[in-house]
């Protein structure tokens, strides 16, 4: 039901982007209707590259196409797009997500991550909520960042955990709440279901 896509725009040596921004994916469906539809960027800016992560959406045209295009297919898009972007003046910084919703988070590490000087003398937490374990995106590369980076703190909770999970139960913002505590001094960026 959810699919990691990667594309490379021909014709060009690099894609410009900040980390946070979306695409708008434009296609055409059969009745000749042109559908267009954003998705955030679920990379920090490499050549002419950039990932998206969506959801297959029940008679959804768009997350459909998307879902079942196969390697090698064309999609037309524009952009990119959007002021979801980390500030220039940096604190410590809680990425705190659902779903989905962790796609423009996972563009912002690789972007922080890839220059000491972008994350020093600071803390970032990436803070995951969802119901299974099944739905868990990008765990590998999170914990792997996190054992690579001090500074850098992957947390995920379980709204609807088996007796053998040995991680967080609950909802993100229990965790928010841990860690923030009295601080005043940190930054938040939030991504994901309305009611987070």
């Amino acid at each position: 039901q959810t699919k990691h896509l990667e594309f490379e725009i021909p014709g060009v040596e690099s894609f410009d982007f900040k980390a946070g921004q979306f695409v708008s994916i434009r296609e055409q469906r059969a009745d000749g209707k042109l559908i267009t539809r954003a998705y955030s960027v679920a990379s920090a800016p490499r050549r002419n590259c950039f990932d998206i992560c969506l959801n297959r959406v029940e008679s959804g045209f768009m997350s459909n196409h998307l879902c079942d295009i196969e390697v090698g297919s064309e999609v037309n898009f524009h952009g990119p797009h959007g002021l979801f972007v980390m500030r220039e003046y940096r604190q410590d910084a809680l990425f705190i997500s659902t779903g989905t919703g962790v796609a423009p988070f996972r563009a912002m590490a690789q972007w922080l991550f890839a220059d000491p000087a972008r994350n020093a003398g600071h803390c970032f937490w990436m803070i995951y909520g969802t119901r299974y374990p099944k739905d868990i995106y990008y765990r590998e590369e999170f914990e792997r960042m996190a054992a690579e980076h001090p500074n850098f703190h992957y947390v995920v909770s379980l709204s609807r955990a088996q007796e053998d999970w040995n991680g967080f139960r609950g909802y993100v913002q229990e965790r928010v709440r841990e860690i923030v505590g009295t601080r005043t001094d940190m930054q938040a960026y939030i991504c994901g279901l309305n009611d987070m």
